[in-house]
């Protein structure tokens, strides 16, 4: 089996704090994709570079404090690659890739739109430009899973409270129906609900109120993968016994043999010319809410 674990954990000193490598440490996991690292390549000492057998790879944000993704990883990469090419996303540090073989493994960070318009436009601006890319991962034919914090809940059943949220930032009809895209028109698979199509199953909960005891979350971190390998999900979890931050580890487990090769290429994507996209307009909304 391959046990992949994927997490938000909104700051990586702060998880530290909380037990996370402790606890990953006895995971057995071979592939772990975190998001929200809060901190720059001179913050990461060998006590989060290395995890047991575990070695990550990083694309930190050029702002201090600020976004970032890793991928840590018990088997030998052939290729790991920072960003997609567009400055504007690049320097905000939301993507990286690491391939084993025929396996692309890819740590997303999506923007979240809940702290304003302008953020939202940020975020309607990402998912126009990356959704060509979506369909230039499906054509390169290989086998690919995209890991992280997406900030979208796709449907009802994602989130506890959406009748309350329809307009707010994460459950817009917009990214929804831009999520339907990405699964119906390129074939991506959300593969937790390939094994688990139970309500209430959440990855992120406010921290106001009593969201995390009342269990009123979203389910916005996904494992989305090409048809063939979300079709070797065999196993999958939400740990929730302790917690690291303000989302929980989704943890999959599938039947998949990987290929490893000891040669390692580390490349930045070069950058496109920027091409400013034109968002959907969006009328005003507030940030989404944990009770309605």
């Amino acid at each position: 089996m391959l046990r992949i674990i994927t997490l938000n954990l909104n700051g990586i000193r702060s998880a530290a704090r909380k037990g996370f490598f402790g606890w990953l440490g006895r995971m057995r996991a071979d592939i772990v994709c975190v998001q929200e690292l809060k901190a720059q390549p001179g913050d990461m000492n060998r006590e989060v570079t290395r995890v047991g057998r575990l070695k990550g790879h990083f694309h930190c944000a050029e702002k201090k404090g600020y976004s970032g993704v890793g991928i840590y990883t018990r088997h030998e990469a052939t290729k790991v690659v920072e960003g997609i090419g567009i400055p504007e996303i690049d320097r905000e540090g939301r993507y990286i890739r690491v391939d084993f073989g025929n396996l692309s493994v890819i740590s997303l960070y999506q923007p979240s739109g809940s702290s304003g318009e302008e953020r939202q436009r940020v975020k309607f601006s990402f998912m126009e430009r990356f959704f060509p890319h979506l369909k230039q991962l499906r054509a390169e034919g290989r086998d690919i899973v995209l890991c992280g914090d997406w900030n979208i809940a796709h449907k009802e059943i994602d989130l506890k409270n959406w009748r309350g949220n329809r307009k707010n930032s994460g459950f817009l009809p917009e990214e929804r129906e831009w999520l339907t895209r990405v699964f119906d028109e390129l074939g991506w698979v959300d593969t937790f609900r390939c094994v688990d199509c139970r309500p209430d199953q959440y990855t992120w909960w406010s921290n106001r109120g009593q969201a995390w005891a009342k269990n009123v979350g979203w389910r916005i971190d996904y494992q989305i993968a090409t048809p063939a390998f979300a079709a070797a999900a065999k196993r999958c979890q939400i740990y929730k016994d302790q917690r690291f931050s303000d989302h929980a580890p989704l943890i999959i487990d599938y039947d998949y043999a990987l290929e490893t090769s000891v040669a390692t290429s580390i490349a930045k994507q070069p950058r496109k010319r920027a091409v400013e996209a034109a968002p959907p307009a969006a009328p005003n909304r507030a940030a989404r809410t944990a009770a309605s």
